[in-house]
C-alpha cells in the first residue's frame, strides 16, 4: 500500500538521521540553515563528542536554521519538523516514535555512535528513513547506512570535495551504499523532495541480525 508523506496524529511518518564527526559542527549548521520549515520528517542528529560536559550543539543548530532543536532525552516523543540531538555519552535510538538513550558499549570508540542511530532508524522506519552522512574521519555510519539501504531507505552523503574531513562520506561512497551525493547547501531541497515521495512499503520480517547489534538500554 502506498503511503504519502505527512504526519499521523502528530508523529512523523519518516525520519532523517544525520551523522557527523570531525568538522561536523560547521557542516551541521549549514545543513540546518537549509532545512525547509514544512519538513514532515523528524531530524535526529548524532555527532561524535566528548563524553563529559553539557552539549550546546542543539542550541547552535537551533540558532542556525528555521527548525527548533533540542537535546534528546529518554522517552521523548519525536515530532515532524523538529531536530533531536544526541546527548553526550549516550547512544540515541528510536522506537515507537520515541527516543531511547543507551549506555551500551561504545562503537569505534564513540558514544553516541552514528551506526547505532542508523541501525535503529532502519529497523523502525525502513523505507521511510533517510540517512545523511556529513564531514568526519574513519567510517562510523557506513554499516548503519547499509542497514538503512537494505530496508528500502535512502542514503545521502556530503560531497567529499567540500567536506572539511572527507573520509566518512568517501568511505560510504567506496562501500557502495550511497544514493545521493550533494553539497550541504542542496540537502534541504533534496530532503523535501524525498519526503514527498510515495512509498510502497513491503511487509518485512523483523531483522534479528540488526536487532541483536543494538546497544542495550540503561538498566
Amino acid at each position: 500500500m502506498a503511503e504519502q508523506s505527512g504526519s499521523n496524529n502528530g508523529a512523523p511518518v519518516g525520519v532523517v538521521a544525520v551523522g557527523a564527526s570531525a568538522g561536523g559542527v560547521e557542516a551541521l549548521t549549514h545543513f540546518a540553515a537549509q532545512l525547509p520549515t514544512d519538513l514532515p520528517f523528524a531530524v535526529l542528529v548524532a555527532l561524535h563528542m566528548p563524553p563529559t560536559g553539557p552539549s550546546v550543539l542543539a542550541r547552535i543548530i537551533g540558532r542556525a536554521g528555521p527548525l527548533p532543536a533540542v537535546t534528546a532525552t529518554d522517552g521523548m516523543h519525536i515530532e515532524p519538523g523538529r531536530i533531536y540531538v544526541a546527548a553526550p555519552n549516550r547512544h540515541m535510538l528510536v522506537h515507537d516514535h520515541r527516543v531511547l538513550l543507551s549506555e551500551g558499549p561504545t562503537e569505534n570508540g564513540h558514544r553516541p555512535a552514528i551506526n547505532a542511530l542508523f541501525r535503529s532508524v532502519a529497523l523502525n522506519f525502513g523505507p521511510r528513513a533517510v540517512a545523511v552522512l556529513l564531514s568526519g574521519v574513519l567510517d562510523d555510519g557506513v554499516l548503519g547506512a547499509a542497514a538503512i539501504r537494505s530496508r528500502g531507505g535512502t542514503v545521502v552523503v556530503q560531497d567529499p570535495a567540500e567536506a572539511m574531513f572527507p573520509a566518512m562520506p568517501a568511505n560510504a561512497l567506496n562501500a557502495g551504499v550511497v544514493d545521493y551525493t550533494a553539497a550541504v547547501s542542496d540537502m534541504g531541497p533534496l530532503l523535501k523532495q524525498l519526503s514527498e515521495k510515495k512509498i510502497e512499503e513491503p511487509d518485512m520480517e523483523p531483522d534479528f541480525t540488526l536487532g541483536n547489534r543494538e546497544p542495550h538500554r540503561d538498566g
